[in-house]
């Protein structure tokens, strides 16, 4: 018999078995995801490519989970018109592309694979760097046109260049230990404290990395904040013919600022991953400054884009999710507190997800009272924003009596798990 779960959200309430729990992946999410939740017992459904705002909205209806990578925006109105999303997880490092304080407000979980796929990301900035160093790529094109020219002129060891990462964080560091490997000096810029791993240097401003770097790699996030972080004034700041690379997000770079630094010669090379407006599928033309540019390689944002790192996304996100619906664990969670929880053994629990502010576990416990529970565990986690309170009680109620909570101050939804 399938286990049942229970829950009462802001949509109302509902009881199915798993395999009643709808979850739609788009963007083709790795088939490993799919096995492993219908493997769980869930109805799972795919759909190739992105959806832009309106089409979600009316894909979502009776939704359960979302999994997305990171062309699909979940904005306010989607989380809002969502009658029954529970969780949305991005199958890829970042979330910016999900409106994390409307998904908190509504008790959405969200969950990420922040470091599956960062060994895929290092490897292409490594292979990246030396193709830019010795001209490959237009090299590449000139023999394609049945032009030889065999030359030594402007062609580079990586071996005694200095390397500056703007970005010290899982991508950052890898790429840092990796670099030093095959004899970079590497500096790094970070706003946070970060360990310096080799013997990597910390810069304490970006504009004197930028001044020291022979090669640029950006590693940020995708913080509004980061918009435009290079610009005009920071490819001026750079060394005379140095090289530039972006892995991270589209909109930290200013594209036009780039072509025309690269065009006057200040820029010696550039290779992008991202762009701040990217075609949702791949049927989709695309168009850019930086085409047709001297020592300019553009990739269609296939940083993560191995088969062993979206195998391993695929994998990571899927156990968060059954984590998440099957025993409340919110490990890896980005945007509701975190609690590890094991397997709920001779007893329900309840999850209980509300905005943070006083007398709430009071006032549920009270509830709990009336209806009668024997409370066997509980346990209270929050943040700034919200609380997450999990409470193990016996086996014999009656889930109708439970309906009072939700009339708990700050409550944003509950769920009963079998």
């Amino acid at each position: 018999m399938d286990e049942l779960l229970h829950a009462e959200g802001l949509a109302g309430r509902w009881s199915y078995p798993r395999s009643r729990i709808r979850m739609l992946l788009l963007e083709n999410i790795h088939p490993a995801a799919v096995d492993r939740l219908e493997e769980a017992g869930y109805s799972v459904e795919t759909r190739k490519g992105a959806l832009d705002e309106d089409d979600l909205i009316a894909a979502l209806k009776g939704v359960h989970v979302l999994g997305i990578r990171s062309k699909t925006t979940v904005s306010a109105r989607v989380l809002e018109q969502a009658d029954r999303l529970m969780a949305v997880a991005a199958f890829c490092i970042g979330t910016n592309q999900i409106d994390l304080e409307a998904a908190s407000a509504r008790g959405v979980a969200v969950f990420n694979a922040p470091y599956s796929n960062t060994r895929s990301v290092v490897e292409l900035a490594i292979g990246l760097t030396i193709a830019l160093m010795r001209d490959v790529a237009d090299k590449s094109a000139a023999m394609h046109r049945g032009q030889w020219n065999k030359s030594a002129d402007g062609a580079r060891e990586l071996r005694g260049k200095t390397l500056g990462i703007v970005g010290y964080g899982a991508i950052g560091s890898q790429l840092s230990v990796l670099a030093e490997a095959l004899g970079m000096r590497v500096i790094f810029h970070d706003l946070s404290e970060r360990l310096a791993l080799g013997n990597a240097r910390r810069m304490r401003s970006l504009e004197t990395l930028l001044a020291e770097a022979d090669v640029v790699s950006l590693h940020v996030d995708g913080r509004a904040g980061n918009t435009h972080l290079i610009g005009a004034a920071q490819f001026q700041a750079m060394k005379p013919g140095a090289l530039f690379l972006n892995l991270s997000r589209g909109h930290v770079v200013d594209i036009g600022a780039l072509a025309q630094a690269i065009g006057a010669g200040r820029i010696g090379g550039a290779a992008l991953d991202v762009f701040p407006e990217e075609p949702r599928t791949n049927a989709d033309p695309f168009d850019s400054p930086l085409m047709g540019l001297k020592n300019v390689i553009l990739t269609p944002h296939i940083g993560g884009s191995t088969e062993e790192a979206q195998e391993a996304i695929a994998e990571f996100a899927a156990e968060r999710l059954l984590g998440y619906l099957n025993r409340g664990d919110t490990t890896f969670c980005v945007n509701l507190p975190n609690v590890q929880l094991a397997e709920v053994s001779g007893a329900h629990r309840i999850l209980h997800i509300h905005t943070n502010q006083p007398g709430v576990l009071a006032e549920l416990n009270r509830e709990l009272t009336a209806a009668g529970l024997n409370i066997l565990g509980q346990h209270l986690k929050t943040d700034e924003r919200t609380g997450y309170v999990i409470t193990d009680v016996d086996r014999d109620y009656d889930p109708e009596a439970l309906r009072a909570l939700k009339s708990v101050a700050g409550t944003l939804r509950f769920r009963m798990l079998h």
